[in-house]
C-alpha cells in the first residue's frame, strides 16, 4: 500500500466543500467597501466565523494591526513582504493593515485575498489535517473557495 505524502494529499484536494452562507457573501462586499483596522476587524470576525461554521471547524481568532507589514529589503528594494499569518497552535490569524513601505492603508482586495489565503491554513489544518503549506492544491481550493464567495 502507497502512502501518499502531506505534499501529494494537499495537491489532491482541489476545492473546498461546504456551504457558504449568504451572510458570508454579503461580508464579502462590505469587507471589499472597508477600509479602518476596526470595521476590517469586525467584518473580518463575521466572516471568519461564518466559514468555519459552514465548514464545521473550531472558530479562528483575528487580530488586524495598524501597523506595516514586514518586509525584507535587498540593496535598498523590497524583495519579500508577509501581509500575514496563521499560527495553527493557537487557531490565531494576524493581519496588518499598512503597506510595507509607504504605510497606506492596505486595498480592500489584498486584505481581502490575505484573509481568506490565512484562513484556508486554517481549513487545512482542522479540516483536511493537512501541515498546510503552498502547493498547487492549496491554490485551487483558495480559487474554490473565492468562487463560492463571489470574489472575483
Amino acid at each position: 500500500m502507497f502512502l501518499k505524502s502531506n505534499y501529494q494529499k494537499s495537491n489532491a484536494i482541489t476545492s473546498v466543500k461546504f456551504l457558504v452562507s449568504d451572510l458570508a457573501k454579503e461580508t464579502v462586499s462590505q469587507l471589499l467597501k472597508s477600509q479602518s483596522t476596526e470595521s476590517r476587524q469586525q467584518l473580518g470576525e463575521v466572516l471568519l466565523d461564518e466559514l468555519s461554521d459552514g465548514a464545521g471547524i473550531d472558530i479562528v481568532k483575528l487580530k488586524i494591526s495598524q501597523t506595516r507589514q514586514y518586509h525584507k529589503k535587498y540593496q535598498g528594494r523590497v524583495v519579500s513582504k508577509r501581509y500575514g499569518y496563521y499560527r495553527p497552535q493557537s487557531c490565531y490569524i494576524y493581519i496588518q493593515n499598512l503597506t510595507a513601505v509607504r504605510g497606506q492603508v492596505l486595498a480592500a482586495k489584498t486584505f481581502l485575498d490575505t484573509l481568506l489565503h490565512e484562513w484556508l491554513h486554517h481549513y487545512d489544518t482542522k479540516k483536511l489535517q493537512l501541515n498546510s503549506i503552498h502547493t498547487a492544491g492549496f491554490y485551487l481550493r483558495l480559487k474554490s473557495l473565492k468562487e463560492r464567495l463571489d470574489v472575483y
